[in-house]
Parts: structure tokens; C-alpha cells; sequence
């Protein structure tokens, strides 16, 4: 059995990014009935495979991509879909939203990532400003767009009351920067193109070897003594202008050169295997369809034999590695939110934990966000905290102490979902892995988020989601012709954080079965799901015309829409009219992609370990 058997979705008329919202749908078990579909290309032929039979009237959740005036010449208008269907959630999916004052206003692929400022990022900074700003390959607008309207759409289906969602594909894309955008709203300021300093490359990097390229992450102190240790202790490594972090990012262009003359001499492969070995994060870049024969998948069992345009390929399935356990049906919380009622526990940290338990925080759950002492999640050091952490509660556990693990098996006795990104093995060796605390809670949704999932020969690699950008071929695929690849931005994490959320509202509907999901998600799986054009062979296509503009670092996709700075996006008042802007303290913070008929919960992000003696006491018998 499926997750989401017994699930109906119907996906109405054409547009890529329903036919995203309806794939993820299908591919965890959901009846997806598409009503007069595009199947003009092989990639909407893939996207729209394996149609079920079925009607509107039926559904449980409707989907229809278009602008207001589209939708209703088309009879697909949120009026005339629910006198078909009174009960049904309904998601539309459009370029900037069904309302506000660019409602209207066409797009493209490259237009939106240009309105979102995502263009601006994608390929991180940079040292040449005449360099374009581009989309990323593969139609990634409509897969981010689908996938948060799959994420939207389920938990609006949840209480089954007819709730209506308004998907922006520009809200979408934009989220994705969220650190940039909750920095513009506090302080004004936008990210620059221009490299400065290092351009990150102290945290995360490309190097250049016999055979391509490398990426390497020895951002850790630890990790980088062992990183020089796995290059044979070079010369220089005692060099003063190298030895802490701070003096790595002043002088980086001496580091990368001195690293590029070791790298160049080694394969990739043996290059990121050394460093795994050391513990040192690190992968090869790698193209899409090189992953065809990867072990790692094989072993996971990824890869799936679909006909395409009459001929049989390979493509992805779903990177949430499920399984069902018996547990007891456990009815909805009830409450004005499709959450209301459940309480998830938190053990997750950085960006893609915590962005999938920002959205169950936004849709009604109660989320208790566990961290160590000391300075706690990473980031609290910057403004990811100040817009992930919003509406949660922060309590402080010391997992290497008993009473602590006491504590948290408690607090998952009374959860209805925990979430972690731990590497391989860390819950498991703190008796906190999902069959431990079966014992104490069998009606628990363990969600579990890796790099690679928690099976297979490459299960314990050490990862971050910018290096598997690289490893998986997105990087690779998001350069100009002659210029090296670049890490890019986090597009990665925040795309996994949506999923997340998505499979942890679908655990939701099907427990009222009965039915208990264990989910171990791998974002390599993840990103490879999304890069469905490239693995069907399809070429990167030209997204359209880029032209100067008058200013400094100022662009114009197809001539009329310009590249948008992360201010700008706080000024818009498009944007403003839409309510996607939160105040917060002397400014802003950015909201989320969709408005819903059912609004969504907001408050502060908390301090660390702010509700740890409520929680405790309420909760953990005083921990």
C-alpha cells in the first residue's frame, strides 16, 4: 500500500507546474486524473504519465494552472470548480498569484527569474559583471511552482472543507533566497553579484582536476585540518595567512590557486573519495545522466522504466524512501488550521529541516525545535533563524547526557511527527531511531532527511546541499559556455524543505488509516526528481533574449522585465498587495509562496531554548 492511496486528485487543463503538482502527487500513490493535459513534448508526455481514471466531481483535491482571466474563460475559475465539487481543495497555480496588480501579467521561465531575483543568484557571485544572469536549466520555475503546490495542496485537503489555495510561481522562486530576502527586509540591503572576499568559497568551493571538477566543503576547523591532511600536508599549510577561517577568506585567491595546483593532477573521483574518507565533505561533479548506473541509486531502487513518447527510458521516482507500519487511526486535530493539533518534534538544523517544519508551523502545528547547548542551530547566526524559526518554540537538550535522552523519548511519546537531518547513524547510535521509539509511540511519523538516505554503499557520506548541486549535474547545467561551473546559491535545501513538508502532511492524511509512514528522504534523490528534462536528453534550451540595462549590474529578460534586486522584491507593491510581506521589528520578513483561504499561524522565532522548562514540564515530567 501507498502513502496516498485512496487519494484523488484531478489536474485541469495545461501547465507544466500543475503537471509537476500532479506527478509528485502520483508517484507516492495519489489517483491523479488529468483533464485535457499538454502532452505536446516529451516532457509533459513524462510529467502527465500514467493518468487514472476518474472525475473533478470525485476529487479530493482540484489543481489548475492559469492567470484569473485564463482560468475563467476556461470555466476553471474557483466558482465554477467548487459547484462541481463543494468538498475539494482547490490549487491555482499561476505566474504571480490570482490577485495584485500584476495578476495578469505573462511570464516565461526566464521573466520569473528574473521578477524574483533568483536569476541574480543562481550561479553565485561572480567577478565579472558583464557576465548575464540567467534561469536555471530544466524548467526549474515549474518544478519548484508544482512541488509547492503539492505542498499547499495537501495540506489544504486535509480538513476537507473545500479550502482554496492561490500558488505564486514568483512568491515561489523568490522563497527560495530566503536568508537574502529576510536580510533585504530587516536591513534594506541587497545581495550584490560582485564577488567580495571570498564569494563563500572558504565554506564551499570548485576545484579543477584531471577529468572536470570537484567541490569541497572543509568549512568545519576539524575539517579542514583533515582536508589538508588528505592533500599530503602541503608546504603551505602552516603559511599564517591561512590559518583561521577569517584568514582563508581574506586571502582565497592565493588558497584556490594553491589548492587548483594539487587538484589538477587528481581525478575527481579520487579526489572526493579521499576527502569522504577523511570525513571531509566533497563530490565530483557529475552529469545528470552519469547517475543512471549510480550503485547508491541501484541500491535504493530510484530509477524506474516509463514510456515516454514511445520509447521506454529511465526516470526518477520519488526521493522519500517510504515504508508503512501498523498503528492505530488517529483522527484530525480539528481546529481553524490544516495542522491544528499536531505537535511535531524537531530535531532538525541549518536550512532544509527547518524550512519543511516552518511550513507545518505556518499550517497550525506546534513545533518544539530541539538543539544542543552552546550557540544552538547554526543558523541563529544569521537572519535564517529570524524567518525559519518563526512560530516555533526552542527548547535545549544535551543528547549526550541520559536525563536528556529521557527527556526527548518523552517528548516523542506525546508527538505526532519528528523530523531529522542528523547524519547517518546519529539517532540510531542515541536510541532515538525510528524503531526505538516505535516503542514508545507507535502512531509517530519519523521523518528522516539525508543526503543520499539512510541505505545504500554511500549512506554515511558526509553532505551539504550545495555540494550535491554539484554532485548531481545542477551546477554543471547553470554556466555560460567556456566558464567554469560555480556552487551557486542554496537552491537545494529550500526545494527539499517543501518536500518535507509535503510527505509529513500526506503521513497526516494517511494516518487516519491506521497507517504509520516512516520516511527516509535522500536529496540527491530529490534534486535528480526535479531534473527530469535533462535526464530525457532534452538540451538546455535558450529561456530568451538578456539585454544590459542602463545601470551598474542592471539586466532586462526578453527586453521588457528587469533583474530584480532583493529590495526591490521588499518595495514591490505587488507583493505588498498580495500580503507577502510580514512586519517584524523595524522592517519585514517574507512569507510564504501561496495564500490560503485558511490563512496561516506567524509569531517570532524564539530564542534559544526560550520554552524549554514549559515544555519540559508540561510535557517530559519535568525532563
Amino acid at each position: 500500500m501507498t502513502v496516498l492511496q485512496g487519494f484523488r486528485v484531478a489536474q485541469v487543463g495545461p501547465g507544466r507546474a500543475a503537471s509537476v503538482c500532479g506527478r509528485l502527487f502520483a508517484d507516492v500513490g495519489a489517483s491523479v486524473v488529468r483533464i485535457d493535459p499538454d502532452l505536446s513534448t516529451p516532457l509533459d508526455a513524462y510529467l502527465n504519465h500514467g493518468a487514472q481514471s476518474g472525475t473533478l466531481e470525485t476529487a479530493d483535491l482540484i489543481v489548475c494552472q492559469g492567470s484569473p482571466a485564463t482560468l475563467l474563460r476556461a470555466g476553471r475559475d474557483v466558482q465554477t470548480l467548487r459547484r462541481r465539487n463543494p468538498t475539494a481543495a482547490i490549487v491555482l497555480i499561476s505566474p504571480f498569484g490570482q490577485t495584485g496588480p500584476r495578476a495578469e501579467e505573462p511570464a516565461t521561465d526566464l521573466t520569473l527569474c528574473f521578477a524574483s531575483g533568483i536569476a541574480r543568484m543562481l550561479t553565485g557571485q561572480i567577478d565579472d559583471l558583464s557576465e548575464p544572469p540567467m534561469a536555471p536549466a530544466g524548467e526549474q520555475s515549474a518544478f519548484v511552482s508544482g512541488i509547492a503546490a503539492a505542498c499547499a495542496g495537501m495540506h489544504a485537503a486535509l480538513p476537507g472543507n473545500g479550502a482554496v489555495v492561490d500558488v505564486s510561481m514568483h512568491e515561489t522562486l523568490a522563497t527560495l533566497a530566503i536568508t537574502e530576502l529576510a536580510r533585504a527586509g530587516q536591513t534594506g540591503k541587497s545581495w550584490s553579484r560582485k564577488r567580495v572576499g571570498d564569494g563563500n568559497g572558504a565554506t564551499v568551493c570548485i576545484l579543477p582536476a584531471s577529468d572536470g571538477y570537484v567541490a569541497i566543503s572543509p568549512r568545519e576547523d576539524r575539517q579542514w585540518a583533515a582536508w589538508l591532511q588528505a592533500m599530503g600536508s602541503p608546504d603551505w599549510e602552516s603559511e599564517p595567512r591561512f590559518a583561521t577561517k577569517k584568514d582563508r577568506v581574506a586571502n582565497w585567491d592565493a588558497l584556490h590557486a594553491l589548492m587548483s595546483a594539487w587538484s589538477r593532477g587528481k581525478t575527481k573521483s579520487w579526489i572526493a573519495a579521499t576527502a569522504q574518507a577523511a570525513h571531509v565533505p566533497s563530490f565530483p561533479l557529475c552529469e545528470p545522466a552519469e547517475h543512471l548506473d549510480s550503485p547508491q541509486l541501484r541500491h535504493r531502487d530510484f530509477f524506474r522504466t516509463v514510456q515516454v513518447a514511445g520509447q521506454a527510458v529511465r526516470m526518477p521516482g520519488h526521493p522519500f524512501g517510504l515504508s508503512l507500519t501498523p498503528g492505530e487511526p488517529v483522527a484530525a486535530g480539528g481546529g481553524p488550521l490544516p495542522l491544528s493539533g499536531i505537535r511535531v518534534l524537531d530535531f532538525s538544523w541549518v536550512i532544509a529541516g527547518p524550512t519543511a517544519t516552518r511550513y507545518l508551523a505556518a499550517m497550525g502545528a506546534e513545533i518544539i525545535k530541539v538543539e544542543a547547548p552552546g550557540s544552538g542551530d547554526p543558523g541563529r547566526a544569521s537572519e535564517l533563524h529570524t524567518v525559519l524559526g518563526q512560530a516555533k518554540k526552542a527548547i535545549v537538550l544535551d543528547l549526550k547526557q541520559p536525563a536528556s535522552i529521557a527527556a526527548a523519548k518523552a517528548l516523542a511519546a506525546r508527538s505526532d511527527i519528528l523530523v531529522e537531518n542528523f547524519a547517518t547513524g546519529v539517532m540510531d547510535r542515541l536510541g532515538l531511531d525510528a524503531e526505538a521509539l516505535r516503542a514508545v509511540n507507535p502512531n509517530l511519523i519519523y521523518v528522516s532527511a539525508s543526503g543520499a538516505g539512510r541505505t545504500g554503499p554511500d549512506s554515511r557520506a558526509v553532505a551539504y546541499g550545495t555540494l550535491l548541486q554539484c554532485f548531481t549535474g545542477f551546477a554543471g547545467l547553470n554556466r555560460h559556455p567556456g566558464v567554469p561551473p560555480r556552487v551557486g546559491m542554496a537552491w537545494l535545501d529550500p526545494m527539499c524543505g517543501l518536500m518535507l513538508a509535503f510527505i509529513a502532511a500526506a503521513g497526516v492524511w494517511r494516518r487516519r488509516s491506521g497507517d504509520v509512514v516512516r520516511v527516509d528522504f535522500s536529496m540527491i534523490e530529490a534534486m535528480l526528481w526535479t531534473m527530469a528534462a535533462p535526464l530525457l536528453g532534452i538540451p538546455p534550451q535558450p529561456s530568451g533574449s538578456v539585454t544590459r540595462g542602463p545601470g551598474d549590474d542592471e539586466w532586462l529578460a526578453a527586453g521588457t522585465t528587469p533583474l530584480a534586486r532583493s529590495a526591490d522584491l521588499v518595495a514591490c507593491p505587488h507583493l505588498r498587495a498580495r500580503g507577502f510581506w510580514d512586519d517584524y521589528g523595524t522592517g519585514v520578513l517574507p512569507g510564504l509562496p501561496w495564500i490560503a483561504s485558511f490563512g496561516r499561524a506567524t509569531g517570532p522565532a524564539p530564542c534559544l531554548g526560550a520554552d524549554t522548562d514549559s515544555v519540559l514540564s508540561s510535557l517530559a515530567g519535568g525532563g
